[in-house]
């Protein structure tokens, strides 16, 4: 069925892991007749949380996209991951969202997952309500959750709901805007019910809540708010729908999934006042060309999924698109819309609806499909740089390209996580957003690909260089009958400071060394510098001059020549004072006060040097050159160190003579690898 832009409402769920952001999707569906049976997350039945993964570990690991109906309105929904290390996620299910739904637990309120859930609304421009959950559980406070919401967010935060309490039990919810209770059945229909006396004094302070957050959307309404007079609910009404499409207002609803109680009245919430998809956002023109945003694509042993939004005209099958930004035309064969795993073929996606592709050949997450005549890429996803990496290898020795394979089709559907087959150390490197990131992948890589790897360390790329001077000689004589090998140099090694790369001179009088014989020696010594004398490592910042030699009119060879010129570096760069180089990253990370000198505690005991401190957006912003062997764990650190509220960007700057007995330390760690690989 098509749907009027007007008609459509496209929410994401966001907030910490485990406060039910899965559980209310769950209800909502229930409740609306898209489902036939409330889910449960323990038991791995939902619609949201389908991938094995997340059945095994009981959390949601991709986001997933469903919709339901009410009242007409078509709502589609995308259920985020928790878990910080998801929060590619997140950024997909915002680029096409017109508005979030932060769910907090009655029984914690404000934690790290709605702080950041705001900050990243905030960043995007997106209109945001709150929803309470787990009213219902033992330890339960409503009021308490809402107190540190609003002391966080101030007073945009506006009270819609509250439970009605009679022991401990929730028994009912009264809506603020209109003083009316209900009490809700097990499908989370309501019956007007009277609101009870004890509960009149908390209507009344919660309603004053309100009005004062109403009051800030127009002068208006400031004027009747501070002359005494109560708004009307059309007043509440339309100023709620302004408020949250400006972000001026914040809705806080509150309900329990596993009961469905209070659930509709945040549904009426979303079709009443949440925006549909035209307004605030990049729509062009409902009857224009054709164009839509991919915003995930799932990758399974069916095919291919490119989840979109249409952001302009309609998508058909059969339709013939253009990627902007790799200027190939993409057939649009069959076109569905997602129920969780479940796809639902369908003729047509309209304007601001959700739907997906399968099979598109050369498109992917971020990029625009489009009619020829529009030909415009509209904005694709940002996602946070990767800041944790490990060295991913096989258990069982010959599977590197079965690897290599399934993390191609793994980085189909996550474009958060990078490889790397890093030629110097040896090693294939995977960087991601945490060691719960990783663990996923390499569990999906075994479940999908049959491969089992493992994760170790990634070995940092160290440098050798040399601080004195040094003229040696490197000899190669070599007699086996018929022509011999000859080749005599003597070369001087000395530091320079122009280029990491060796620079190659000669200054050779009276033809003791042929001039058809420099390449040979400047190949040599370019072989030679690939390892150096200390640790094995690339030396840099060499200067190497070919100063004389001698050579044998029959036996001399540009074989024999860079032989010598190997074994003239192999002899000179020990006596040369060598000295190993650390690379040295710039850190900038971003914290709460509260935790600064947690933070440079730490950073002193990676051997951190603090380059300075700054405000911003009302965190510290802390930067500082810190030695990059220091930095393998801190993703994990600054998470456990800032419970999540801290986060940081690193990116390596330059090479640094390393402290003595951490050089001696590499030395002896490249000395046992050695001696393991023989």
């Amino acid at each position: 069925m098509s749907y009027a832009i007007k008609n459509i409402r496209n929410i994401c769920l966001l907030g910490h892991g485990g406060n039910g952001k899965t559980s209310l999707a769950e209800s909502i569906l229930f409740m609306t007749g898209a489902t036939d049976r409330l889910g449960k997350v323990a038991d791995g039945t939902t619609v949201s949380d389908f991938d094995s993964e997340e059945i095994r570990r009981k959390i949601s690991i991709a986001d997933s996209t469903m919709f339901c109906e009410h009242n007409g309105v078509k709502i589609n929904i995308i259920d985020t991951p928790g878990y910080f290390d998801f929060s590619g996620e997140v950024s997909q299910a915002l680029r096409v969202a017109d508005a979030g739904i932060i769910v907090c637990s009655a029984k914690d309120g404000l934690n790290v997952g709605a702080e950041k859930a705001w900050k990243m609304l905030n960043e995007a421009n997106k209109p945001r309500a709150i929803f309470i959950s787990k009213t219902d559980e033992e330890n339960a406070n409503y009021e308490k959750a809402f107190t540190s919401l609003r002391e966080k967010f101030g007073v945009s935060v506006c009270p819609m709901v509250a439970p009605i309490i009679e022991g401990e039990k929730i028994t009912g919810i009264i809506e603020i805007a209109t003083k009316k209770a209900y009490k809700f059945d097990a499908k989370g229909k309501r019956t007007e019910i009277p609101v009870p006396e004890n509960m009149k004094g908390t209507l009344n302070t919660l309603y004053n809540t309100l009005a004062e957050g109403i009051a800030e959307t127009s002068e208006e309404l400031m004027d009747k708010y501070f002359g005494g007079e109560e708004f009307t609910v059309d007043e509440i009404s339309n100023a709620l729908g302004e408020g949250l499409r400006d972000c001026s207002i914040c809705p806080v609803f509150c309900g329990s999934a596993f009961t469905s109680s209070g659930i509709s009245l945040l549904l009426d919430a979303v079709v009443n006042y949440f925006p549909y998809p035209r307004e605030g956002s990049e729509i062009v023109n409902e009857s224009g060309p054709s164009a839509a945003v991919i915003y995930k694509t799932v990758s399974d042993q069916y095919g291919k999924f490119s989840l979109f939004k249409v952001v302009s005209g309609k998508i058909t099958n059969e339709m013939t698109l253009i990627n902007p930004r790799t200027g190939t035309s993409e057939k649009i064969g069959h076109i569905y819309v997602m129920q969780g795993k479940k796809n639902i073929e369908v003729n047509e996606v309209s304007c601001g609806d959700l739907g997906a592709a399968s099979k598109l050949s050369d498109s992917k997450t971020g990029d625009t499909l489009c009619n020829p005549s529009l030909n415009k890429a509209l904005p694709g996803i940002d996602y946070a740089a990767p800041c944790y990496s490990m060295a991913i290898s096989p258990k069982i020795k010959g599977q590197e390209d079965k690897i290599a394979a399934g993390l191609s089709r793994l980085g189909e559907e996550d474009l958060t996580f990078t490889v790397v087959n890093n030629a110097e150390t040896h090693q294939l490197v995977i960087s991601g957003a945490g060691d719960i990131h990783l663990d996923v992948l390499c569990s999906k890589l075994k479940n999908k690909f049959g491969v089992e790897v493992e994760l170790n360390p990634a070995r940092v790329p160290y440098r050798e260089k040399i601080r004195g001077k040094v003229k040696v000689q490197g000899r190669h004589k070599k007699q086996s009958g018929g022509h011999g090998q000859f080749g005599d140099v003597w070369i001087e090694f000395e530091p320079q400071s122009e280029t990491e790369d060796l620079i190659f001179a000669e200054s050779v009088f009276g033809g003791s060394v042929p001039k058809n014989f420099f390449p040979a020696v400047e190949k040599g010594l370019r072989e030679s510098i690939q390892k150096g004398v200390l640790a094995g490592y690339p030396v840099v910042f060499l200067k190497a001059t070919l100063v004389d030699g001698s050579y044998h009119p029959v036996d001399s060879s540009e074989m024999a020549f860079k032989t010598a010129a190997s074994l003239a570096y192999k002899a000179g760069l020990p006596q040369a004072n060598p000295v190993i180089l650390e690379p040295i990253g710039y850190l900038k990370v971003t914290i709460p006060d509260t935790y600064m000198g947690d933070i440079m505690s730490d950073l002193s005991k990676r051997r951190g040097n603090p380059m300075g401190m700054s405000a911003h957006d009302g965190m510290q912003v802390v930067e500082a050159e810190v030695p990059m062997a220091e930095m393998s764990s801190y993703a994990i650190d600054l998470r456990s160190m800032t419970q999540g509220r801290g986060n940081f960007t690193f990116e390596f700057v330059r090479y640094e003579e390393a402290p003595m007995n951490i050089q001696q330390k590499i030395i002896e760690e490249a000395k046992a690898l050695a001696a393991e690989a023989e």
